[in-house]
């Protein structure tokens, strides 16, 4: 079967996608009012951030051993993992004061979104070949985008209170899932794909190749979550310390939101460059401002604000390049295996560094605490760059 996507199939998968990972930071956008009126406790961002991860990582693993997207239609299986993952999020609503039935919606949650983002780039994948990476690009941007787009929905009046806002989040996911199940066929380029198999986990580290974009991307994970989930805590606290009256809601939408086009543009960058070297100055600019971050805490707010946004968009520019490195690099005939293990091992070290944070922010000033973010993007430099005699340009 041969054929070329249409406009339409391009923009309707990453509206898809933009409309059902909204799911992801839902409840952290309303996590500020439920904390206050049900005193819930500060590490409760630690708690509801990890337990989605969780569930995504569980979630992960389970499509892949029992092959979901391959035995049947990718679009009917993001359609309907679309629809329960968004009554999930509203079933929190039943009890809104109960942070248990909020920890275990979000674990649910999570575990569908397994079967929303990566089953949206293996439908990418089925009807592109050629210039993957632009297309990887606009759909991690759609990801950014829809984490992002909850802290928006504040900013409207009708949406202040949250369960209007969880509402809202949840219609918009299974309006994505119905437009991907009616707009989106099978691609031309569908195959079977290896299923996941535990026995080759051991041999998928063995190739020096693979190892290196892997573990950057590993570095990569360390910070990038743990920054989205914090960002708002990190602008409540410079917001008390130098006493600026700017929106919470606006500045956490845009700071977030605004890695989509470092996604967008480094995609179209690394036609040109290859991604390792796009992918190699994302992580030194993170890197950096990590390890400035204490210091722009004493700078004036205009400073501050653009220094979060530039922050923002490279913390994810990078992740389209290592799925395309990693993808690349795997060894062919353990490829789906390899791209699982990694995902999960990525998303699993985001909880701890979540937790990390979650944990010390009751010991040490918020200033410092994106510092503990730094060794992420410098160790997966080191590995980025480790070898020096790979065909890196994709």
């Amino acid at each position: 079967m041969t054929g070329k996507p249409s406009t339409r199939t391009f923009y309707t998968i990453v509206a898809s996608q933009f409309c059902c990972t909204s799911l992801w930071f839902a409840v952290n956008a309303i996590l500020p009012q439920a904390q206050a009126a049900h005193n819930w406790p500060v590490e409760s961002i630690g708690y509801v951030t990890s337990l989605v991860q969780l569930g995504f990582i569980v979630g992960t693993l389970t499509f892949s051993v029992f092959g979901f997207s391959d035995r049947f239609a990718p679009s009917s299986v993001f359609f309907l993992c679309s629809l329960v993952a968004a009554a999930f999020n509203a079933l929190s609503l039943v009890d809104a004061a109960s942070l248990n039935l909020t920890l275990f919606t979000r674990f649910v949650t999570g575990f569908f979104l397994a079967g929303v983002y990566p089953v949206g780039m293996k439908i990418a994948s089925d009807w592109k070949q050629e210039g993957l990476g632009h297309w990887l690009g606009a759909l991690v941007g759609a990801l950014v985008l829809g984490t992002s787009f909850p802290h928006v929905l504040k900013l409207i009046p009708g949406f202040i209170e949250p369960a209007q806002l969880i509402i809202a989040v949840s219609l918009l996911s299974s309006i994505g899932g119905l437009a991907m199940l009616v707009l989106v066929k099978d691609g031309p380029y569908r195959k079977p794909a290896q299923r996941f198999s535990f026995a080759d986990v051991r041999d998928v580290f063995r190739s020096a190749p693979f190892k290196a974009p892997a573990f950057g991307y590993f570095g990569h994970m360390w910070e990038l979550y743990a920054f989205w989930a914090f960002v708002p805590v990190i602008l409540l606290s410079y917001q008390n310390m130098s006493h600026s009256d700017f929106s919470l809601p606006l500045w956490s939408f845009l700071i977030i939101a605004s890695g989509f086009l470092g996604c967008v543009i480094g995609g179209k960058l690394s036609l040109k460059f290859g991604s390792k070297p796009i992918a190699g100055f994302a992580l030194a600019s993170s890197a950096l401002c990590c390890l400035i971050s204490s210091f722009m805490f004493h700078s004036n707010e205009y400073m501050f604000l653009v220094f979060m946004m530039v922050w923002g968009l490279m913390v994810v520019a990078d992740s389209p390049q290592f799925s395309a490195l990693v993808a690349f690099h795997a060894p062919a005939h353990i490829r789906g295996s390899a791209i699982t293990i990694t995902t999960c091992i990525g998303f699993a070290i985001t909880i701890v560094s979540i937790q990390l944070l979650n944990v010390l922010q009751q010991h040490i000033s918020p200033q410092y605490l994106l510092l503990l973010l730094a060794p992420g993007p410098l160790l997966g430099l080191v590995s980025l760059y480790s070898f020096k005699n790979i065909a890196w340009k994709r």
